[in-house]
Protein backbone atom coordinates (compact mmCIF):
# COMPACT_ATOMS: atom_id res chain seq x y z
CA UNK A 1 0.00 0.00 0.00
CA UNK A 2 1.08 3.23 -0.53
CA UNK A 3 2.50 5.49 2.04
CA UNK A 4 -0.02 8.64 1.40
CA UNK A 5 -3.08 5.92 1.73
CA UNK A 6 -2.02 5.58 4.87
CA UNK A 7 -1.77 9.07 6.07
CA UNK A 8 -5.16 10.19 8.31
CA UNK A 9 -6.01 13.31 6.21
CA UNK A 10 -6.10 10.82 2.84
CA UNK A 11 -8.60 8.11 4.91
CA UNK A 12 -10.65 11.10 5.93
CA UNK A 13 -10.88 12.02 1.92
CA UNK A 14 -11.98 8.81 1.21
CA UNK A 15 -14.96 9.29 3.75
CA UNK A 16 -15.74 12.13 2.73
CA UNK A 17 -15.84 11.52 -1.30
CA UNK A 18 -18.08 8.61 -0.68
CA UNK A 19 -20.37 11.43 1.28
CA UNK A 20 -20.21 14.23 -1.38
CA UNK A 21 -21.24 12.21 -4.17
CA UNK A 22 -24.95 12.85 -2.80
CA UNK A 23 -24.64 15.70 -2.21
CA UNK A 24 -25.34 18.78 -4.98
CA UNK A 25 -23.17 21.71 -5.62
CA UNK A 26 -26.45 24.18 -5.70
CA UNK A 27 -27.66 22.99 -2.36
CA UNK A 28 -24.05 23.64 -1.07
CA UNK A 29 -24.67 27.45 -2.45
CA UNK A 30 -28.37 27.42 -1.35
CA UNK A 31 -27.20 26.38 2.48
CA UNK A 32 -23.95 29.05 2.48
CA UNK A 33 -24.65 32.45 1.21
CA UNK A 34 -20.47 33.44 2.00
CA UNK A 35 -19.90 30.18 0.03
CA UNK A 36 -18.10 32.49 -3.19
CA UNK A 37 -16.04 34.92 -0.31
CA UNK A 38 -15.31 31.78 1.45
CA UNK A 39 -13.59 29.56 -1.54
CA UNK A 40 -12.12 32.20 -3.98
CA UNK A 41 -9.33 34.51 -3.59
CA UNK A 42 -6.76 37.24 -5.15
CA UNK A 43 -3.61 37.67 -6.18
CA UNK A 44 -2.35 40.28 -8.67
CA UNK A 45 -3.96 39.76 -11.86
CA UNK A 46 -5.78 37.24 -11.19
CA UNK A 47 -9.25 35.82 -9.36
CA UNK A 48 -9.40 32.56 -8.89
CA UNK A 49 -13.32 31.26 -7.59
CA UNK A 50 -13.53 28.13 -6.75
CA UNK A 51 -16.70 28.20 -5.33
CA UNK A 52 -18.62 26.07 -7.82
CA UNK A 53 -15.73 22.65 -6.78
CA UNK A 54 -17.37 20.20 -5.22
CA UNK A 55 -15.83 20.64 -1.79
CA UNK A 56 -17.28 22.05 1.97
CA UNK A 57 -15.40 23.32 4.85
CA UNK A 58 -14.79 19.90 6.23
CA UNK A 59 -13.26 18.77 2.75
CA UNK A 60 -10.99 21.91 2.41
CA UNK A 61 -9.83 21.15 5.85
CA UNK A 62 -8.42 17.78 4.67
CA UNK A 63 -7.10 18.68 1.49
CA UNK A 64 -4.89 21.22 3.41
CA UNK A 65 -4.05 18.89 6.22
CA UNK A 66 -3.21 16.30 3.16
CA UNK A 67 -0.49 18.62 1.75
CA UNK A 68 0.62 19.49 5.85
CA UNK A 69 0.88 15.19 6.47
CA UNK A 70 2.66 15.37 2.37
CA UNK A 71 5.39 18.06 3.76
CA UNK A 72 4.64 20.02 0.95
CA UNK A 73 6.39 23.15 2.61
CA UNK A 74 9.59 20.63 3.04
CA UNK A 75 9.83 19.67 -0.78
CA UNK A 76 8.77 23.53 -1.70
CA UNK A 77 12.45 24.50 -0.02
CA UNK A 78 14.08 21.76 -1.45
CA UNK A 79 13.10 22.33 -5.16
CA UNK A 80 13.73 26.47 -4.74
CA UNK A 81 17.01 25.78 -3.30
CA UNK A 82 18.31 22.97 -5.61
CA UNK A 83 18.14 19.71 -4.33
CA UNK A 84 17.83 17.07 -6.68
CA UNK A 85 14.43 16.44 -6.39
CA UNK A 86 14.30 14.61 -9.86
CA UNK A 87 15.30 11.53 -7.89
CA UNK A 88 15.44 9.07 -10.92
CA UNK A 89 17.98 11.28 -12.72
CA UNK A 90 19.45 12.73 -9.61
CA UNK A 91 18.75 16.50 -10.96
CA UNK A 92 17.72 19.41 -9.37
CA UNK A 93 14.69 21.32 -10.57
CA UNK A 94 15.30 24.87 -11.07
CA UNK A 95 13.21 26.43 -13.80
CA UNK A 96 12.07 29.10 -11.27
CA UNK A 97 16.01 29.87 -11.04
CA UNK A 98 15.81 31.11 -14.99
CA UNK A 99 13.12 33.99 -13.40
CA UNK A 100 14.85 34.90 -10.42
CA UNK A 101 14.05 38.27 -10.38
CA UNK A 102 15.44 39.33 -6.90
CA UNK A 103 18.88 38.25 -8.04
CA UNK A 104 19.28 36.16 -4.94
CA UNK A 105 22.60 34.04 -5.28
CA UNK A 106 21.85 30.57 -5.37
CA UNK A 107 25.16 28.24 -5.00
CA UNK A 108 24.72 24.47 -6.98
CA UNK A 109 27.55 22.47 -7.06
CA UNK A 110 30.18 25.74 -6.35
CA UNK A 111 28.73 27.83 -8.40
CA UNK A 112 26.18 30.62 -8.24
CA UNK A 113 23.63 29.90 -10.85
CA UNK A 114 21.96 33.36 -10.74
CA UNK A 115 25.11 34.89 -12.25
CA UNK A 116 25.12 31.98 -14.45
CA UNK A 117 21.32 32.67 -15.73
CA UNK A 118 22.14 36.36 -15.86
CA UNK A 119 24.97 36.28 -18.39
CA UNK A 120 22.68 34.13 -20.68
CA UNK A 121 19.81 36.12 -20.47
CA UNK A 122 22.40 39.61 -21.50
CA UNK A 123 23.90 37.43 -24.18
CA UNK A 124 19.94 36.45 -25.59
CA UNK A 125 19.36 40.40 -25.34
CA UNK A 126 22.42 41.63 -26.61
CA UNK A 127 21.38 39.09 -30.18
CA UNK A 128 18.01 40.24 -30.12
CA UNK A 129 18.59 43.95 -30.15
CA UNK A 130 20.78 42.85 -32.86
CA UNK A 131 18.51 40.94 -34.73
CA UNK A 132 15.32 43.17 -34.26
CA UNK A 133 17.67 46.42 -35.37
CA UNK A 134 18.98 45.26 -38.09
CA UNK A 135 22.36 44.64 -37.04
CA UNK A 136 22.42 41.21 -37.89
CA UNK A 137 22.65 40.46 -41.43
CA UNK A 138 22.65 38.00 -43.33
CA UNK A 139 25.12 36.42 -46.10
CA UNK A 140 23.95 38.85 -48.92
CA UNK A 141 23.85 42.07 -46.47
CA UNK A 142 19.99 41.93 -45.49
CA UNK A 143 18.71 42.21 -42.05
CA UNK A 144 16.36 39.17 -40.80
CA UNK A 145 12.66 39.13 -41.54
CA UNK A 146 11.77 35.71 -40.75
CA UNK A 147 12.40 33.31 -37.81
CA UNK A 148 12.23 29.64 -37.86
CA UNK A 149 11.89 27.91 -34.48
CA UNK A 150 12.29 24.35 -34.53
CA UNK A 151 12.18 21.97 -31.67
CA UNK A 152 9.53 19.94 -30.00
CA UNK A 153 8.14 19.09 -26.91
CA UNK A 154 8.60 21.64 -24.36
CA UNK A 155 11.45 22.92 -26.87
CA UNK A 156 8.35 24.15 -29.30
CA UNK A 157 4.94 24.67 -27.08
CA UNK A 158 5.86 26.53 -24.39
CA UNK A 159 7.19 29.19 -26.77
CA UNK A 160 4.86 29.13 -29.72
CA UNK A 161 1.82 29.36 -27.18
CA UNK A 162 3.68 32.53 -25.38
CA UNK A 163 3.99 34.03 -28.97
CA UNK A 164 0.41 33.33 -30.27
CA UNK A 165 -0.89 34.40 -26.62
CA UNK A 166 0.93 37.77 -27.52
CA UNK A 167 0.70 38.14 -30.86
CA UNK A 168 -1.43 41.04 -30.53
CA UNK A 169 1.44 42.82 -29.19
CA UNK A 170 4.38 42.13 -31.80
CA UNK A 171 5.25 45.07 -34.16
CA UNK A 172 6.13 44.18 -37.82
CA UNK A 173 9.86 43.47 -36.89
CA UNK A 174 9.97 39.76 -37.80
CA UNK A 175 7.78 36.78 -38.44
CA UNK A 176 8.06 33.85 -36.25
CA UNK A 177 7.27 30.61 -37.69
CA UNK A 178 7.16 27.12 -35.54
CA UNK A 179 8.31 23.44 -36.94
CA UNK A 180 7.98 20.55 -34.70
CA UNK A 181 6.21 17.74 -36.91
CA UNK A 182 8.61 15.41 -38.66
CA UNK A 183 5.43 15.28 -41.12
CA UNK A 184 7.30 16.65 -43.92
CA UNK A 185 4.05 18.61 -44.81
CA UNK A 186 4.63 21.09 -41.58
CA UNK A 187 8.85 22.18 -42.50
CA UNK A 188 7.74 22.18 -46.23
CA UNK A 189 4.64 24.14 -46.42
CA UNK A 190 6.94 27.21 -43.79
CA UNK A 191 9.63 27.07 -46.22
CA UNK A 192 8.12 27.69 -49.97
CA UNK A 193 7.15 31.20 -48.33
CA UNK A 194 10.30 31.89 -46.80
CA UNK A 195 13.80 33.57 -48.60
CA UNK A 196 16.86 32.35 -47.39
CA UNK A 197 18.79 36.02 -47.60
CA UNK A 198 16.30 36.81 -44.76
CA UNK A 199 15.97 34.15 -42.91
CA UNK A 200 17.09 33.18 -39.22
CA UNK A 201 16.64 29.51 -38.22
CA UNK A 202 16.74 28.61 -34.18
CA UNK A 203 17.38 25.22 -33.40
CA UNK A 204 16.80 24.04 -29.78
CA UNK A 205 17.69 20.91 -28.77
CA UNK A 206 19.55 20.65 -25.78
CA UNK A 207 21.57 17.36 -26.88
CA UNK A 208 21.41 18.41 -30.50
CA UNK A 209 20.46 14.99 -31.69
CA UNK A 210 16.71 14.61 -31.06
CA UNK A 211 15.15 12.86 -34.19
CA UNK A 212 12.38 14.79 -35.04
CA UNK A 213 14.41 18.13 -34.65
CA UNK A 214 17.84 17.44 -36.73
CA UNK A 215 15.29 16.01 -39.57
CA UNK A 216 13.85 19.36 -40.11
CA UNK A 217 16.89 21.06 -39.31
CA UNK A 218 18.82 19.38 -41.88
CA UNK A 219 15.67 20.20 -44.00
CA UNK A 220 16.22 23.42 -43.86
CA UNK A 221 19.50 23.03 -44.38
CA UNK A 222 19.44 21.53 -47.97
CA UNK A 223 16.54 24.31 -48.27
CA UNK A 224 19.46 27.31 -47.38
CA UNK A 225 21.94 25.46 -49.59
CA UNK A 226 20.19 25.31 -52.80
CA UNK A 227 20.81 29.31 -52.86
CA UNK A 228 23.85 30.04 -50.13
CA UNK A 229 27.12 28.08 -50.14
CA UNK A 230 28.03 26.14 -46.43
CA UNK A 231 30.48 29.16 -44.45
CA UNK A 232 26.73 31.39 -44.95
CA UNK A 233 25.18 28.52 -42.31
CA UNK A 234 26.92 30.47 -39.76
CA UNK A 235 24.51 33.92 -40.41
CA UNK A 236 21.55 31.95 -40.93
CA UNK A 237 21.66 29.61 -37.78
CA UNK A 238 21.46 29.54 -34.31
CA UNK A 239 21.11 27.24 -31.84
CA UNK A 240 19.87 26.31 -27.88
CA UNK A 241 22.27 23.63 -26.85
CA UNK A 242 24.81 22.22 -24.42
CA UNK A 243 26.30 20.36 -27.34
CA UNK A 244 28.87 22.36 -28.64
CA UNK A 245 30.48 19.43 -30.76
CA UNK A 246 27.30 18.57 -32.86
CA UNK A 247 26.38 22.18 -33.09
CA UNK A 248 29.84 23.16 -34.39
CA UNK A 249 29.91 20.15 -37.03
CA UNK A 250 26.53 21.20 -38.13
CA UNK A 251 28.28 24.76 -39.14
CA UNK A 252 27.01 27.02 -36.45
CA UNK A 253 29.54 29.32 -34.43
CA UNK A 254 30.07 29.01 -30.54
CA UNK A 255 29.26 32.44 -30.36
CA UNK A 256 25.41 31.53 -31.22
CA UNK A 257 24.86 28.60 -29.38
CA UNK A 258 22.81 29.43 -26.60
CA UNK A 259 22.81 27.31 -23.42
CA UNK A 260 20.82 25.54 -21.36
CA UNK A 261 21.36 23.48 -18.18
CA UNK A 262 20.29 19.23 -16.76
CA UNK A 263 18.56 21.57 -14.04
CA UNK A 264 15.89 22.33 -16.37
CA UNK A 265 13.37 20.05 -17.90
CA UNK A 266 11.97 20.62 -21.48
CA UNK A 267 8.64 21.10 -20.58
CA UNK A 268 9.87 24.02 -18.02
CA UNK A 269 11.83 25.33 -20.44
CA UNK A 270 10.51 28.17 -21.78
CA UNK A 271 12.07 30.71 -19.46
CA UNK A 272 15.48 29.87 -20.48
CA UNK A 273 17.15 30.52 -24.02
CA UNK A 274 13.96 28.18 -25.22
CA UNK A 275 12.04 31.73 -24.99
CA UNK A 276 14.61 33.05 -27.41
CA UNK A 277 11.89 33.13 -30.22
CA UNK A 278 9.23 34.74 -28.26
CA UNK A 279 12.32 37.78 -27.37
CA UNK A 280 12.67 37.50 -31.28
CA UNK A 281 9.02 38.46 -32.19
CA UNK A 282 7.82 40.49 -29.10
CA UNK A 283 11.28 42.13 -27.80
CA UNK A 284 13.33 41.35 -24.89
CA UNK A 285 11.53 43.93 -22.77
CA UNK A 286 7.87 41.49 -23.44
CA UNK A 287 10.25 38.40 -22.50
CA UNK A 288 11.52 40.11 -19.34
CA UNK A 289 7.60 40.36 -18.59
CA UNK A 290 6.94 37.26 -18.71
CA UNK A 291 9.83 36.74 -16.47
CA UNK A 292 8.33 38.88 -13.75
CA UNK A 293 4.79 37.57 -13.86
CA UNK A 294 6.27 34.20 -13.33
CA UNK A 295 8.77 35.44 -10.61
CA UNK A 296 5.39 37.17 -9.06
CA UNK A 297 4.06 33.81 -8.84
CA UNK A 298 7.14 31.72 -7.28
CA UNK A 299 6.96 34.63 -4.34
CA UNK A 300 3.16 33.54 -3.92
CA UNK A 301 3.30 30.25 -3.77
CA UNK A 302 6.57 30.43 -1.82
CA UNK A 303 4.76 32.88 1.11
CA UNK A 304 1.12 32.58 0.82
CA UNK A 305 -0.99 30.10 3.49
CA UNK A 306 -1.83 26.75 2.33
CA UNK A 307 -5.46 27.82 2.17
CA UNK A 308 -4.65 30.74 0.13
CA UNK A 309 -2.31 29.25 -1.65
CA UNK A 310 -3.34 29.19 -5.46
CA UNK A 311 -1.22 26.81 -7.37
CA UNK A 312 -1.31 24.10 -3.83
CA UNK A 313 -5.15 24.92 -3.99
CA UNK A 314 -5.11 23.70 -7.95
CA UNK A 315 -2.97 20.66 -7.44
CA UNK A 316 -5.73 19.96 -4.47
CA UNK A 317 -8.66 20.37 -6.06
CA UNK A 318 -7.07 18.03 -8.93
CA UNK A 319 -5.78 15.51 -6.75
CA UNK A 320 -9.71 15.25 -4.74
CA UNK A 321 -11.26 15.32 -8.22
CA UNK A 322 -9.20 12.72 -9.92
CA UNK A 323 -7.63 10.08 -7.15
CA UNK A 324 -11.05 10.64 -4.46
CA UNK A 325 -13.88 11.13 -6.97
CA UNK A 326 -12.78 9.58 -9.90
CA UNK A 327 -13.52 11.75 -12.51
CA UNK A 328 -10.84 10.97 -14.91
CA UNK A 329 -10.30 13.89 -17.26
CA UNK A 330 -10.27 17.60 -17.05
CA UNK A 331 -10.89 19.97 -19.37
CA UNK A 332 -8.87 23.64 -20.03
CA UNK A 333 -11.32 25.38 -21.70
CA UNK A 334 -10.05 29.23 -21.97
CA UNK A 335 -12.62 32.45 -23.05
CA UNK A 336 -9.62 34.31 -25.10
CA UNK A 337 -8.75 33.49 -28.32
CA UNK A 338 -4.97 34.39 -27.44
CA UNK A 339 -4.88 31.54 -24.91
CA UNK A 340 -6.06 28.96 -27.87
CA UNK A 341 -2.65 26.69 -27.35
CA UNK A 342 -2.93 26.65 -23.68
CA UNK A 343 -4.59 23.92 -23.34
CA UNK A 344 -1.86 21.95 -25.49
CA UNK A 345 0.70 23.64 -23.18
CA UNK A 346 -1.17 22.45 -19.94
CA UNK A 347 -1.67 19.04 -21.12
CA UNK A 348 1.70 18.04 -21.94
CA UNK A 349 2.87 19.47 -18.64
CA UNK A 350 0.71 17.61 -16.41
CA UNK A 351 0.45 14.34 -18.37
CA UNK A 352 4.03 14.13 -19.11
CA UNK A 353 5.04 14.67 -15.76
CA UNK A 354 2.41 13.22 -13.49
CA UNK A 355 1.77 10.15 -15.71
CA UNK A 356 3.36 7.81 -13.84
CA UNK A 357 2.11 4.64 -11.92
CA UNK A 358 4.90 3.78 -8.86
CA UNK A 359 5.68 6.18 -6.02
CA UNK A 360 8.97 7.57 -5.07
CA UNK A 361 9.95 3.92 -3.72
CA UNK A 362 8.91 2.02 -7.06
CA UNK A 363 6.11 0.59 -5.37
CA UNK A 364 2.56 0.51 -7.66
CA UNK A 365 0.24 3.24 -6.23
CA UNK A 366 -3.75 2.26 -6.15
CA UNK A 367 -5.04 5.27 -6.93
CA UNK A 368 -5.36 7.66 -10.43
CA UNK A 369 -2.41 10.21 -10.61
CA UNK A 370 -3.16 12.70 -13.50
CA UNK A 371 -6.49 13.05 -15.53
CA UNK A 372 -6.78 13.18 -19.25
CA UNK A 373 -5.88 16.94 -19.82
CA UNK A 374 -7.42 17.85 -22.92
CA UNK A 375 -9.73 21.38 -24.16
CA UNK A 376 -10.14 24.35 -26.30
CA UNK A 377 -11.02 28.07 -26.72
CA UNK A 378 -14.93 28.03 -24.53
CA UNK A 379 -16.88 29.25 -27.51
CA UNK A 380 -15.77 26.37 -29.84
CA UNK A 381 -16.05 24.25 -27.13
CA UNK A 382 -19.63 25.31 -26.23
CA UNK A 383 -20.61 24.27 -29.93
CA UNK A 384 -18.46 20.86 -30.20
CA UNK A 385 -18.22 18.49 -26.95
CA UNK A 386 -20.02 20.77 -23.96
CA UNK A 387 -23.07 18.94 -24.84
CA UNK A 388 -21.19 15.88 -23.61
CA UNK A 389 -20.04 18.17 -20.29
CA UNK A 390 -23.83 19.13 -19.69
CA UNK A 391 -25.14 16.03 -19.90
CA UNK A 392 -23.05 13.22 -20.12
CA UNK A 393 -23.02 10.01 -18.44
CA UNK A 394 -19.45 11.45 -17.08
CA UNK A 395 -18.35 14.08 -15.20
CA UNK A 396 -15.61 16.29 -16.50
CA UNK A 397 -13.92 19.01 -14.34
CA UNK A 398 -12.90 22.29 -15.84
CA UNK A 399 -11.12 25.39 -15.36
CA UNK A 400 -12.62 28.40 -16.94
CA UNK A 401 -9.96 30.73 -17.87
CA UNK A 402 -11.23 34.59 -19.09
CA UNK A 403 -10.02 38.13 -19.30
CA UNK A 404 -11.76 41.42 -17.83
CA UNK A 405 -10.07 43.33 -20.91
CA UNK A 406 -9.90 42.31 -23.91
CA UNK A 407 -6.60 42.71 -26.11
CA UNK A 408 -8.64 43.72 -28.79
CA UNK A 409 -12.09 45.94 -28.29
CA UNK A 410 -14.75 45.31 -31.16
CA UNK A 411 -17.68 46.63 -30.33
CA UNK A 412 -19.84 44.34 -27.62
CA UNK A 413 -18.07 41.39 -29.02
CA UNK A 414 -16.39 40.77 -25.38
CA UNK A 415 -19.62 41.23 -23.09
CA UNK A 416 -20.84 38.69 -25.08
CA UNK A 417 -17.63 36.33 -24.84
CA UNK A 418 -17.98 36.76 -21.01
CA UNK A 419 -21.25 36.44 -20.61
CA UNK A 420 -21.27 32.89 -21.69
CA UNK A 421 -18.25 32.02 -19.81
CA UNK A 422 -20.64 33.22 -16.96
CA UNK A 423 -23.47 31.03 -17.99
CA UNK A 424 -21.51 27.84 -18.37
CA UNK A 425 -20.44 27.47 -15.35
CA UNK A 426 -23.43 28.23 -13.54
CA UNK A 427 -25.57 26.13 -16.09
CA UNK A 428 -23.04 23.10 -15.20
CA UNK A 429 -23.14 24.17 -11.49
CA UNK A 430 -27.23 24.17 -11.38
CA UNK A 431 -28.32 22.55 -13.95
CA UNK A 432 -32.09 22.14 -14.72
CA UNK A 433 -34.61 20.04 -12.97
CA UNK A 434 -37.96 18.67 -14.10
CA UNK A 435 -39.89 21.23 -12.27
CA UNK A 436 -37.98 24.13 -14.31
CA UNK A 437 -38.44 21.83 -17.85
CA UNK A 438 -42.28 21.59 -16.97
CA UNK A 439 -43.01 25.21 -16.16
CA UNK A 440 -40.90 26.71 -19.13
CA UNK A 441 -42.37 23.91 -21.32
CA UNK A 442 -45.74 24.84 -20.01
CA UNK A 443 -45.68 29.00 -20.46
CA UNK A 444 -44.24 28.00 -24.43
CA UNK A 445 -47.87 26.15 -25.06
CA UNK A 446 -46.91 23.03 -25.13
CA UNK A 447 -49.65 20.22 -24.00
CA UNK A 448 -48.91 17.69 -21.15
CA UNK A 449 -48.39 14.66 -23.80
CA UNK A 450 -45.76 16.68 -25.56
CA UNK A 451 -44.38 17.62 -22.01
CA UNK A 452 -44.03 14.10 -20.64
CA UNK A 453 -42.16 13.41 -23.96
CA UNK A 454 -39.75 15.48 -23.83
CA UNK A 455 -39.21 15.97 -20.10
CA UNK A 456 -36.59 13.28 -19.72
CA UNK A 457 -34.36 14.78 -22.71
CA UNK A 458 -33.97 18.16 -21.35
CA UNK A 459 -33.32 17.37 -17.71
CA UNK A 460 -29.52 18.33 -16.79
CA UNK A 461 -28.26 17.01 -13.33
CA UNK A 462 -25.47 19.81 -12.62
CA UNK A 463 -23.44 18.94 -10.13
CA UNK A 464 -20.20 19.66 -13.05
CA UNK A 465 -17.59 20.91 -10.98
CA UNK A 466 -15.85 24.10 -12.35
CA UNK A 467 -13.33 26.57 -11.49
CA UNK A 468 -12.93 30.04 -12.99
CA UNK A 469 -9.88 32.23 -13.06
CA UNK A 470 -10.87 35.69 -14.19
CA UNK A 471 -7.85 37.61 -15.85
CA UNK A 472 -7.42 41.20 -15.44
CA UNK A 473 -6.02 41.09 -19.17
CA UNK A 474 -3.86 38.59 -21.43
CA UNK A 475 -0.60 40.58 -21.69
CA UNK A 476 3.02 39.03 -20.85
CA UNK A 477 3.00 39.47 -17.11
CA UNK A 478 -0.35 37.38 -17.46
CA UNK A 479 1.13 35.14 -19.32
CA UNK A 480 3.92 33.88 -17.01
CA UNK A 481 1.79 34.11 -14.17
CA UNK A 482 -0.04 31.72 -15.75
CA UNK A 483 2.27 29.18 -17.08
CA UNK A 484 3.89 29.61 -13.42
CA UNK A 485 0.22 28.63 -11.64
CA UNK A 486 0.54 25.26 -13.62
CA UNK A 487 3.86 24.14 -13.18
CA UNK A 488 3.91 24.78 -9.33
CA UNK A 489 0.32 22.90 -9.40
CA UNK A 490 2.30 20.30 -11.07
CA UNK A 491 5.05 19.92 -8.67
CA UNK A 492 2.47 20.16 -5.84
CA UNK A 493 0.50 17.59 -7.44
CA UNK A 494 3.66 15.29 -7.66
CA UNK A 495 4.50 15.68 -3.96
CA UNK A 496 0.58 14.66 -3.04
CA UNK A 497 0.53 11.61 -5.32
CA UNK A 498 4.64 10.83 -4.38
CA UNK A 499 5.84 9.95 -8.01
CA UNK A 500 8.77 12.15 -9.59
CA UNK A 501 6.68 14.41 -12.00
CA UNK A 502 10.39 15.13 -13.93
CA UNK A 503 11.35 12.11 -15.83
CA UNK A 504 9.70 11.10 -18.46
CA UNK A 505 10.82 7.48 -19.19
CA UNK A 506 7.51 6.99 -21.30
CA UNK A 507 8.60 9.08 -23.67
CA UNK A 508 12.57 7.60 -23.88
CA UNK A 509 10.58 4.13 -24.60
CA UNK A 510 8.86 5.23 -27.68
CA UNK A 511 11.86 7.87 -29.08
CA UNK A 512 14.02 4.36 -28.63
CA UNK A 513 11.85 1.81 -30.64
CA UNK A 514 11.57 4.70 -33.27
CA UNK A 515 15.05 4.71 -33.42
CA UNK A 516 15.72 1.19 -34.22
CA UNK A 517 12.90 0.91 -36.41
CA UNK A 518 13.91 3.67 -38.90
CA UNK A 519 16.82 2.34 -39.78
CA UNK A 520 14.82 -1.31 -40.80
CA UNK A 521 12.86 0.99 -42.94
CA UNK A 522 16.16 1.12 -44.97
CA UNK A 523 16.43 -2.37 -45.14
CA UNK A 524 15.54 -4.66 -47.92
CA UNK A 525 14.97 -8.10 -45.49
CA UNK A 526 11.75 -7.96 -44.01
CA UNK A 527 11.64 -7.63 -40.53
CA UNK A 528 11.14 -10.57 -38.18
CA UNK A 529 12.21 -8.28 -35.11
CA UNK A 530 8.81 -7.44 -33.64
CA UNK A 531 5.54 -8.89 -32.86
CA UNK A 532 3.22 -10.03 -35.83
CA UNK A 533 1.30 -6.69 -36.15
CA UNK A 534 4.59 -4.38 -36.23
CA UNK A 535 6.49 -6.68 -38.30
CA UNK A 536 3.16 -6.52 -40.36
CA UNK A 537 2.66 -2.60 -40.48
CA UNK A 538 6.15 -2.42 -41.49
CA UNK A 539 6.31 -4.89 -44.32
CA UNK A 540 2.79 -3.35 -45.91
CA UNK A 541 4.90 0.05 -45.39
CA UNK A 542 7.75 -0.71 -47.16
CA UNK A 543 5.95 -2.76 -49.89
CA UNK A 544 3.61 0.26 -51.24
CA UNK A 545 5.45 3.59 -50.26
CA UNK A 546 6.74 5.51 -53.04
CA UNK A 547 10.55 5.44 -53.63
Amino acid sequence: MSSRTKLASWQALQNSATKMKDVHLKDLFSANSARFQQFSTQIPGLLFDFSKQRVDDTVFTQLISLAKECDIDTWRKKMFSGEKINITEDRAVLHTALRNRANTPLIIDGENITDAVNSELAKMKQFVNKVRSGQWQGYTGKAVKDVVAIGVGGSNLGPQMATEALASNADETLNVHYVSNVDGVQIASVLEKLDAETTLFVISSKTFTTSETMTNAQTSVEWFLQTAAEQDIAKHFVAVSTNLEKTAAFGIADENVFTMWDWVGGRFSLWSAIGLPIALYLGFEAFEEILEGAFEIDEHFKNAPADENVPLIMALLSVWNTSFLGYESQAILPYDQALHMLPAYVQQGEMESNGKHVNFNGETVPYTTVPIIWGMTGINGQHAFYQCLHQGNVIVPADFIASIEPQTSVGKHHDILLSNFFAQTQAMMMGVDAEQITADLTAKGKSADEIAELLKHKIHKGNRPTTSMLLDKVDAKTVGRLIALYEHKIFCQGIILEICSFDQWGVELGKGLASKIEAELFDDNISNAHDSSTDGLIAHYKANRKQ
